[in-house]
């Protein structure tokens, strides 16, 4: 069986879901399955004193109906307490906006991957130092490929997927440019379709996002 990070780097386009529950969840994941995206990250509202029942809930659904035909991750993972959940609802990886030791650390000891954000060398390097299997760069769209061409220089050990502001018409740039993959919001979450059940649209722009991805 494909490790999970191994499964990451082979499809490379992980969707950030954020406050999607129920019917439009199973709707969502649905046509970016159909479009073939085979990966989900499940985010943490922290605004909302119930999330971590709700992400959990998502998660465990996603798993049941879909078993290992795609995997499935938590975002916006803030604290231990929340990675704990995470995992006891079946997310394979974890994926914070920030580099916290005590995440890195609890997610690895149970045996998921870890992709904590950063932003300065400093920070992902530091990371990568705490156990990180890859870093998440973010917010990737307002750095701009000419900082990820000068920090990859002397850091290209280090796996980066870009996270912000990746769209159809920039995200081979971000693949050549070094990044191992991408975590999409508007695009394939878009909240606009979703609230006029125009599903066959997110099916459309998955297929084109998992053939960019495929070519580079």
């Amino acid at each position: 069986m494909v490790s999970t990070k191994d499964f990451i780097l082979e499809n490379k386009v992980i969707v950030i879901v954020r406050k999607v529950y129920g019917e439009d969840l199973k709707n969502l994941a649905a046509a970016l399955y159909a479009g073939g995206v085979k990966m989900i990250e499940c985010t943490f509202d922290q605004a909302d004193p119930d999330c971590i029942r709700k992400t959990s809930e998502a998660i465990r659904f996603l798993n049941d109906t879909y078993k290992r035909e795609m995997r499935f991750g938590a975002g916006t993972v803030l604290t231990v307490e929340q990675v704990e959940a995470a995992k006891a609802a079946g997310a394979e990886y974890i994926i914070s906006p920030n580099v916290n030791d005590d995440v890195i650390r609890r997610t690895k000891e149970l045996g998921m991957v870890s992709m904590p954000g950063a932003m300065t060398p400093t920070e992902i390097m530091h990371a990568h130092d705490m156990g990180a299997d890859l870093v998440k760069l973010f917010p990737a769209g307002y750095l701009g490929l000419s900082y990820v061409k000068d920090i990859t220089a002397p850091i290209s050990h280090v796996k980066l997927v870009a996270t912000g502001g990746v769209r159809e018409d920039n995200f081979a740039d971000w693949l050549k440019a070094g990044l191992v993959g991408a975590g999409i919001s508007g695009r394939l979450c878009d909240r606009k379709c979703i609230a006029e059940g125009n599903f066959a649209e997110i099916t459309r722009r998955a297929r084109e996002f998992n053939r960019i991805a495929k070519e580079n």
